[in-house]
């Protein structure tokens, strides 16, 4: 493990992994997994390499790793290579996939690589929450030994793991307009002010503001400073692409 990987004292409750080459992200994934009743954050790793030596460790040490909260776009390799690597070698940790990805074929690769979850970056604090709550229950549900009592229970289950339809962003956003002004900045070829953002988008520049600033919270897009030939320097956004 190098440097960069921080790990955990082991506590009890659900132990969870991030996998995130982004500081800021991975920083902000390992804290709300810290907040998070039930759950510690057994480590934060930000490569494919770091994270299959961290989980071989921790089984080895019999303290494996109960949930991964997968990037999938990581600089030596591919998220879903990565979970196909992980089962090859026997290790059972469940992988919910927290990612910017949105192609369906990935969706579908995703599900046939055994993630049980897919989070859509940007997302807020009380997604994730939703998430990890699910999953708490999920695995509370099948935590008993012996057989189910029947399809329901089965089914029941795997219920649990399924989102509400009603959005869990941050008061007053909402998930179309988030969608609108997070796909502006991803199309922009230069970074955009909240203005240009908003115009592009169809809202106020102070609306627009408000999602940018979302988007740098969690993650995915990056605030800097314009310089004109006069006055202030303009706040710009532009969106964190990946290689």
């Amino acid at each position: 493990m190098n440097g960069t990987a921080h790990t955990a004292a082991a506590g009890a409750g659900i132990s969870v992994l991030v996998v995130e080459d982004d500081p800021v992200a991975a920083a902000a994934h390992t804290l709300y997994v810290r907040r998070e009743p039930g759950f510690h954050a057994a480590g934060t790793v930000h490569s494919c390499a770091d994270a299959l030596r961290f989980l071989d460790r921790a089984r080895a040490a019999g303290t494996p790793v109960d949930l991964t909260l997968l990037d999938l776009y990581l600089p030596d390799g591919h998220g879903l290579q990565l979970c196909r690597t992980l089962r090859a070698a026997g290790h059972s940790t469940d992988v919910i996939a927290v990612t910017s990805a949105r192609d369906l074929a990935m969706v579908r690769q995703a599900v046939s690589a055994g993630v049980v979850q897919y989070l859509l970056k940007p997302f807020s604090a009380a997604a994730l929450h939703d998430r990890l709550e699910r999953y708490a229950r999920y695995r509370d549900s099948l935590g008993r030994s012996g057989e189910a009592t029947g399809q329901e229970e089965v089914d029941q289950a795997f219920a649990l793991l399924r989102t509400p339809e009603r959005s869990t962003l941050p008061k007053g956003l909402s998930a179309p307009t988030l969608d609108t002004v997070a796909s502006v900045l991803r199309e922009a070829a230069t970074g955009l002010s909240a203005a240009a953002a908003g115009a592009a988008a169809g809202v106020s520049r102070i609306t627009a503001r408000r999602y940018l600033e979302h988007l740098v919270e969690t993650g995915c897009a990056v605030r800097e400073p314009q310089y004109g030939s006069v006055g202030r320097p303009e706040l710009c956004y532009r969106w964190r692409h990946r290689a």
